[in-house]
Parts: C-alpha cells; structure tokens; sequence
C-alpha cells in the first residue's frame, strides 16, 4: 500500500507540474493558427512518453524505443526545473518587484528567452554527464593479501544500459575502466534499466567480455535488476562472464574475500553478519551493496571495504539534497573504525542524461 500511495503521488507531482507548465506557455507564445491544438498535443505526448517507452518497448523498433525513452526523460528533468522558473517569474511577477507582465504573456520575445535559459541549462548538465571524474584513493589494511597486495580495484554502480545507454556509450566506459589496468573490477548494481530486452537485443553480453582485470568482474544485484526480471538477469550475467554474487561470498586468488549483499528488494536478504561471520578475517573482506544502508553493521563486521551506488547522489540539485538527507553517506569517502567507505554517484544513471551540481564518475581504490 504504501508503495502505491508513493507511485500515486508522484504521478499527481508529474502531471500536475505539466499542466502547469504548459498553462504557462498557453498565455506566453502569441497565439498563431493550431498553437493551442499543437501545444496540448505536445503537453499531452511529453508527458506519457517515458511511461510509453517502458511499457511497450519491445513492441517498437529499438531506435524508436530508445528516441521515446531518452526525450520522455529527458522531458521528467526538464520539468522540474521549467516548473520552477515559472514559479519564481509568477511570484516576482505577482508581487510586483519587476514588470514582468509583457514577456510572459503573448511574448516571442519571452518565449526565446526561457527556451536560451534552458538550452543551455540543459546543453551544460549533458555535457557534465558526459563527462565522467576520475576519483582515486587509497586505502591501507594491516591484513595479509599475500600475492594480491598490493590490490588495484575500479569500482563502478548504476550502468542503466538499455533503451538510454547504448553500446557506444557502454564500450567507452570499458575503455575508461581497462585504461587504468585494474586487478579487480567491482559493479555495484543496476546494470540494466527497466527491462533485459535492449540489453539481450543488442548482444550487450559480448561488452561484458571486454573488461580486463587481473581478477575478473564481479557484480551485486540492484533494484533495477527486480523491476526487470531477476532470473533472466542474473542468467544474462553468468553467460557474459561476469560473476554476480547474490548473499554469496568469493575467496579471490586465495588473497581476500569479495562479498556480495543481495538488494533491499529481496526481503529475505542475508544480514551482513550472516554473510561475513563465517570468513577468515584475517583477510581482507571486500563487500559490495547496491543501496547504502546501516553502515554500523558494515563496521561491525569488520569489512574492510565497503563500496555501494544507488543514490546517483541526487543527480540533479537540488534532488541532491534530499538523498543527503536520507543516507549517512549519500555519495564519497568515509572511515568509521577499520572500515573504509565509498557511495559512488555512478558511472550512469537513470532517465535523462543531465548532471546538474553532480558528477558521474568511476572509481579507483588501491588497497595496500
């Protein structure tokens, strides 16, 4: 129930902030022959756009599919910020500050300067997504690696390859990743988006194959991984080469251990203490979660490395505030005792492709 009464709302948020965007542009472009039957037309269409693309999807062509889905999100985050400058000229405008009245009615003049505003808003927080930071740091361990130490790990969480990241997209991050010559590659989560079809489609398994680390690539389920179909999921990992950890634990190079936490999805999850009391912590113990909560527990358990996305960090502000609000660690570094911390932002996210006052990123830890 609970679930429903927060899908519910957020429809209401959605489509609420549409008619009152494109009430707003009704009064604001000069009236010309069928600008009010184009302007419902278009509010109408934006606004089921993505929920068309992840319903019928496999019924369209891919590129039809993907040019649904990438505008219809796109449209969501361009919204809410379209939806807050229409608040904000409405209010000076309401309260007199600034005349205001000539542009935001029947105005070209009006109509260009808000469509400049958001080009480059926009323009900016795609090429900021594009553009993906380097975080590197390093931790030590008093713990024997034997033949593994020192350990060079990329970490990376939240692909959401499918209908928005292509394979174009997806082979430059390999790059990125295989450039820096890493012993262990690490995904926590969400590799596909809503559904496995454009991933099985366009043969996304043999980019799998393209990752080169010392110790292979493993991988722990995330939410997104439920709402498509797990079992298809996993299978579709296995046959790709990668190892996913669902509550399982690997022994790697007889070194240090690398455990996987099932997603909050899976109510039935192993604690952290289940899945780690058993090992022999005179290793070291790598834990790999998609959503980052109750870190205490991590600690607890004496993991020396805890790496965990999800967040996105927000992705846009001031979106970001409110994940900051609900975790510990919403996105960085932290120590707490013995254990080490890293919330990654993602290498990509969900939805549009915009960052705005957030970065997507990859991440290199060396552990000595």
């Amino acid at each position: 129930m609970k679930f429903i009464i927060v899908i519910f709302t957020m429809l209401v948020v959605i489509l609420g902030a549409n008619f009152y965007i494109f009430f707003r542009l009704w009064h604001l472009i000069p009236p010309f022959p069928a600008s009010r039957i184009l302007l419902v037309f278009l509010g109408i269409l934006l606004a089921v756009l993505p929920f068309l693309s992840m319903g019928l999807g496999p019924n369209f062509p891919y590129w039809v599919s993907s040019m649904m889905y990438r505008i219809g999100c796109s449209w969501l985050i361009m919204t809410l910020y379209l939806a807050a400058l229409f608040f904000f000229l409405d209010l000076i405008r309401i309260i007199g500050v600034l005349p205001l009245h000539r542009i935001m009615f029947h105005s070209w003049v009006g109509f260009g300067a808000l469509s400049l505003v958001m080009a480059v808003l926009m323009g900016g927080a795609n090429i900021r997504y594009h553009n993906k930071k380097r975080v590197e740091f390093t931790i030590k361990t008093e713990k024997r690696m034997g033949a593994g130490k020192p350990l060079k790990v990329v970490a990376i969480a939240d692909l959401h390859l499918g209908y928005g990241v292509g394979i174009k997209e997806f082979r430059k991050w390999i790059n990125i990743v295989n450039q820096e010559v890493p012993d262990l590659v690490l995904i926590a989560g969400d590799a596909f988006d809503n559904r496995l079809d454009p991933a099985v489609e366009r043969n996304f398994a043999a980019l799998f194959g393209e990752f080169k680390s010392k110790y292979g690539v493993y991988f722990v389920l995330g939410n997104h991984e439920y709402i498509a179909n797990i079992s298809e999921d996993i299978d579709f990992l296995n046959s790709a080469g990668v190892t996913v950890l669902k509550d399982d634990v690997a022994l790697v190079g007889d070194s240090f251990w690398v455990a996987g936490r099932d997603d909050r999805s899976n109510p039935e999850r192993k604690t952290v203490a289940q899945l780690t009391d058993s090992l022999d912590k005179s290793k070291p113990i790598i834990l790999i979660e998609h959503q980052p909560y109750h870190l205490e527990e991590v600690e607890a358990a004496g993991v020396d490395l805890y790496f965990a996305g999800h967040t996105h960090d927000g992705q846009v502000f001031p979106v970001s505030w409110i994940t900051k609000a609900m975790y510990e660690l919403s996105h960085g570094y932290l120590q707490k005792g013995s254990s080490h911390f890293y919330v990654t932002s993602g290498i990509g996210l969900w939805g549009g492709k915009f960052r705005i006052g957030t970065q997507s990123e990859y991440v290199v830890i060396n552990m000595e």
